[in-house]
């Protein structure tokens, strides 16, 4: 089975309508993007798991849609005015703008995955500690040396430090392979408009770079209005904006995006424990997919954000290697409490158990929706190579996320076939997304399902009008089987169930 990779993916994408560039017609707008038709509804389909899983089966957990504008003091209140910036260097001669921590990151990333297999040839495992696999691979103590200077910087905010690492460690231009760079400095990721119909007038706002701030200043309103006790949870999808320089990736890191986000609010003392908990049930949520289990790993910050005491984050072995998918964040007190200071309105919780008032602390869970769409589609685009020498590009999604549930395909446009076809069609809607299509041959419309990962087609043939019996085909074995009409629906019901993938998550 060959190997995919990022490029092949966005061309997949793009072919069979999943994502297509914004305004491409105008030459496209860099790292903004449009979902197609079987997009949308793969993009919908992960919400729905994700909304299910973290608000229906949790009786602690509630969902909210706060409004993208914000009032602006939000911003200063969540530190995002003074702090929320990237560390950006330029190319004097590609003219190519980089994030230098990313630079620094990824030359890491390489030394050690360089050291890991100097250390599998000589037979250190894996599982060694840090210490002894510097010691026995050069490159790996490479990555170790430069990653305690990294963050040494990183929490020093030392920009100059930053690029004197960029040049010792001589990290080129991707695009000149020249190292040529000019001073690293920092870059407000806010995106500014103005509220009012006149300029002079118009209020000064921000297009929130975040969903989280939204839920904390509901707090309250939700608290009070769902009679929430202490630990609970509020969960919320929705749209955030980051002017992103270094935009890059296809849908990995855009300006435009969606996150799932949840912060559960817990007694002060008991996050840390809460934060454990939450890692395990989040791993668990992604595993319920099918996702091998190598694939996914904990990576721990080791700078921590300003307003957290605990930070890790769940990362995918993604076609451009390990990137961060999911993050679970104890971020403290810290956002209530600021709310509290600017706003002047308590933001405190009566816990009637210990007959006291306090801020409560946070535990987070923040996933991109895009990000975990890009997982999905790197997981399961697939070239198969057939015994009879045919290469064929299927996308085994896991049914339950499938754009199309299920396909009905008359074999010819003639001799009553269609009108059958389109009767059983309209039964098999109810389970989910249906389609019916009757042009190219069969073999064309079973390939163009594969590539659209459409778990059953049904084809109905001339036996179907003396029967009432049916091909059902299963897309991964390409198994075919010959049911009756009644069956249909109940076999195709139980493949691709939200209910049944739900389960796996929350056992």
């Amino acid at each position: 089975m060959a190997e995919i990779d990022l490029q092949k993916i966005v061309s997949h994408c793009k072919e069979y309508g999943f994502v297509f560039p914004s305004s491409e017609i105008y030459d496209n707008l860099g790292a903004v993007y449009d979902y197609g038709p079987f997009g949308v509804e793969l993009k919908n389909a992960i919400k729905e798991y994700w909304w299910k899983s973290m608000v229906q089966m949790n009786d602690n957990i509630v969902g909210i849609d706060a409004a993208i504008f914000m009032h602006p003091t939000t911003w200063k209140a969540s530190g995002h005015v003074d702090s929320f910036s990237d560390p950006l260097i330029d190319n004097k001669d590609s003219k190519k703008r980089y994030r230098a921590d990313v630079l620094l990151e990824e030359k890491i990333e390489k030394f050690k995955e360089k050291g890991l297999k100097e250390l599998a040839k000589k037979g250190v495992s894996s599982d060694a500690s840090e210490e002894d696999k510097g010691k026995a691979s050069r490159d790996y103590n490479k990555g170790l040396i430069l990653e305690a200077e990294y963050i040494k910087a990183a929490e020093a905010g030392d920009l100059k430090r930053y690029k004197e690492l960029i040049e010792e460690y001589e990290i080129a231009c991707e695009v000149s392979g020249s190292k040529n760079w000019t001073e690293v400095r920092q870059f407000n990721l806010m995106f500014a408009t103005k509220l009012g119909s006149l300029e002079e007038s118009a209020t000064d706002l921000f297009l929130r770079p975040e969903t989280a701030q939204g839920i904390f200043v509901n707090f309250l309103n939700v608290q009070k209005t769902g009679r929430m006790k202490i630990p609970f949870g509020i969960a919320q999808i929705g749209k955030a904006f980051r002017n992103e320089i270094v935009a890059r990736q296809f849908v990995f890191r855009m300006r435009e995006f969606e996150q799932m986000e949840m912060q559960f609010f817990v007694r002060p003392g008991t996050e840390l424990e809460w934060f454990e908990k939450w890692k395990q049930i989040r791993l668990k949520w992604h595993l319920a997919l099918g996702t091998q289990s190598d694939d996914l790993r904990f990576h721990k910050h080791e700078k921590l954000a300003h307003y957290a005491n605990a930070a890790e984050d769940i990362q995918f072995r993604f076609p451009i290697g390990f990137k961060e998918l999911e993050g679970i964040h104890s971020r403290t007190d810290f956002d209530l409490a600021e709310h509290q200071k600017f706003s002047g309105k308590k933001l405190q919780y009566f816990d009637s158990e210990l007959n006291q008032n306090y801020v409560p602390y946070v535990v987070e869970t923040s996933i991109g929706l895009d990000r975990m769409f890009l997982r999905v589609m790197s997981e399961s685009l697939k070239e198969e190579q057939l015994e009879n020498g045919d290469t064929r590009i299927v996308l085994n999604l896991p049914p339950a996320l499938a754009p199309i549930k299920v396909a009905v395909l008359p074999l010819l446009k003639k001799d009553g076939l269609p009108d059958k076809a389109k009767e059983i069609y309209n039964q098999l809607r109810f389970i989910g997304r249906a389609f019916y299509e009757e042009k190219d041959s069969i073999g064309k419309r079973y390939r163009r399902m594969d590539a659209l990962g459409t778990p059953y087609c049904i084809t109905v043939d001339h036996q179907t009008l003396e029967d009432n019996t049916v091909t059902i085909r299963e897309r991964d074995s390409m198994a075919q089987e010959r049911v009756h009409i009644d069956q249909v629906e109940e076999i195709v019901r139980k493949k691709v169930d939200m209910n049944e993938l739900l389960k796996k998550a929350m056992i």
